[in-house]
Parts: structure tokens; sequence; C-alpha cells
């Protein structure tokens, strides 16, 4: 492919990508990645899949991509026929709304690094494709079993409402056979299995590890809102809870919560909003090390808001 045309498919997808049509198609090394924006559209290609016999594997994503969400995409691609990606802001889960106005967008640059890691097809449709009016100002019920009662669930009211309502209107538009989460948001994830067994959904859930920067810094969309030195600071937060894990031995677990929670105040710039761990299946606090236990952690750099984990005797 030589310049000429290289530049021509440049040129093409920008131009494909921002004008109003209903399904666009992004060319680039002789592979074509579909970007549809309706719900009808989407319903027919997932028949058309579906009849071909391909297996579907779904990432769902609200958009501003790194690596992390890349780790996912790729993963999905080696296993299944075809990848679909969703990029969609959805404001049923967001409480503040501050936060979604400031949630970074941008999807001319995700769908290039979609593009560049195999992906098929994005599914970015608009708030009104997927919601009736009254369902944007009516919170979505459903049976969380207490899993969203502790931690994320106390400081975000109503967000796991907005995940489970976004996520099981997803699963049904695009019937997935896998559907792939980082457990990055642990609590998340947990919930997303209780959902899939409380509703039957016939898909599998695969859980994704943490993918971090070199400094140890979990990465995330709002990453992008810190400042050189913010950066430098809210590193500290994966560097306490690392070595967190060697006072397991000699400390109960609410005696390292008090730990955590101190040397992370001391870094100038954060501050803890929680740290908690828990059993890793009902989210339940722990007061011995017996059983899988997980340490979760929310933590304000300046006004970004920052969450991480870590795992104990797993």
């Amino acid at each position: 492919m030589n310049e000429y045309t290289n530049k021509f498919y440049y040129f093409c997808t920008q131009f494909l990508l921002t004008v109003n049509s209903r399904i666009f198609a992004v060319k680039n090394n002789n592979e074509i990645m579909k970007i549809i924006r309706k719900t009808a559209e989407i319903s027919a290609e997932i028949q058309l899949l579906k009849a071909a016999g391909k297996t579907i594997g779904f990432v769902p994503t609200m958009g501003a991509l790194h690596d992390g969400h890349k780790a996912l995409v790729k993963r999905c691609v080696a296993e299944n026929d075809v990848c679909i990606v969703s990029v969609f802001v959805n404001p049923t889960q967001f409480n503040n709304v501050a936060d979604l106005e400031k949630y970074p967008r941008n999807l001319e640059r995700d769908a290039e690094m979609l593009q560049n890691v195999g992906c098929k097809l994005i599914f970015s449709p608009k708030a009104d494709e997927i919601y009736a009016a009254n369902e944007l100002t009516a919170q979505f019920e459903f049976d969380f079993n207490g899993l969203d009662a502790v931690m994320e669930g106390k400081f975000r009211p109503g967000h796991f409402n907005g995940v489970v309502q976004i996520v099981s209107k997803f699963f049904q538009l695009v019937q997935p056979d896998n559907a792939y989460f980082g457990e990055k948001d642990f609590q998340q994830l947990a919930i997303i299995h209780h959902m899939v067994r409380a509703l039957n959904f016939d898909v599998n859930i695969i859980d994704c590890p943490i993918v971090r920067e070199p400094s140890g810094l979990a990465m995330s969309s709002r990453n992008e809102r810190l400042t050189a030195e913010q950066r430098k600071n809210a590193v500290e937060i994966s560097k306490v809870l690392f070595e967190s894990r060697n006072f397991a031995t000699q400390m109960n677990p609410n005696e390292l919560i008090l730990w955590v929670v101190d040397e992370i105040n001391k870094v100038p710039g954060l501050e803890v909003e929680y740290y908690e761990i828990v059993n890793s299946y009902t989210l339940q606090s722990v007061d011995s090390w017996s059983g899988f236990a997980v340490g979760c952690i929310a933590v304000f750099c300046g006004e970004v808001r920052l969450i991480d984990n870590v795992r104990y005797n797993s």
C-alpha cells in the first residue's frame, strides 16, 4: 500500500467518523471495521453473525481507551471469531453530573486504537437510542444481594444500578458468547457475575487482570486528568498496596487497613475515601485471613478519584 493510498484511507476514516450516518465503515490495512450507531443495525448485524455460526466476543467500554482496554480487546480478538466493542458514556451510572460532563470522549482516537488491535465492530449509540426518557429519570431496580451496599456503593449511590442497566441492555442486543471485564473494577466485576446468574444470561464472563503503567499505577481513563505532579503522587497508591501484602502475616485486616490509609494519606495531594479488605466473593469485610481476600481502595488525587485493589492470600 503506497503513501497516497494510506492518506486516502486516513481522510476517509476521519470523514466517516464525523458524518451523521447510521453505519460507518473504517478501512485500514485492507480490513473493514464497522461503527454502528443504531440498535436496529446492531441487531441485524448480530443475526447475520449468529446465522453464520460466528462466536462473538464483547468488550463494553465508556471510551477514552487506554492500554488496559487494549489488553481486553486483544484477548477478545484472540478468543472469538468477531470482537465487538461498545463505546458509550452511560449517563445512568454517574451520580455526579459534573463527573459525567468531564468524562473524556474521543471516538476517532478510540476507533484507531481498536482498528489496530483487530476489532471488527464498534457499537457507539447516543443515549436516546438506548434509553427511553423515563429510564433516564427513574432508578433501575435490581436485587444485588447486598453486593452494592459496600465500598463504591456507599459513596456512589445508584452507580451499580446504572451499570447493571446498561450491561444487561448490551447483552440483550449483542448476545455475546464471551464478555471481557477488567479486575480493576473489582466490585463491578463481582456484580456482573451476579447479574449473569440472576438474569440467566447465556454468556461467559472473562475476568482480566489489572493492567498497570510501568510505575505501577493502575491504568484508567481518569489518569488523563492528572497533572505530571499528581501522576507522580498517584503512583504511591499501588506502592503502598503492594507493600501491604508483606504485613498480612503480622497484622489482622483491620490493623492493615489503618496502616494503608495512614501511609497513603501522608502523600501530598492524596486522600483516601475508603480502603476495605473484603471476601473476594461476598464483598463483606473480613476480620481474619481465612479464605480469599481483596483490598479495595478509592483515593482522591486532587479532584480525580482513582480506584485500585490488591489480592491477599490468593
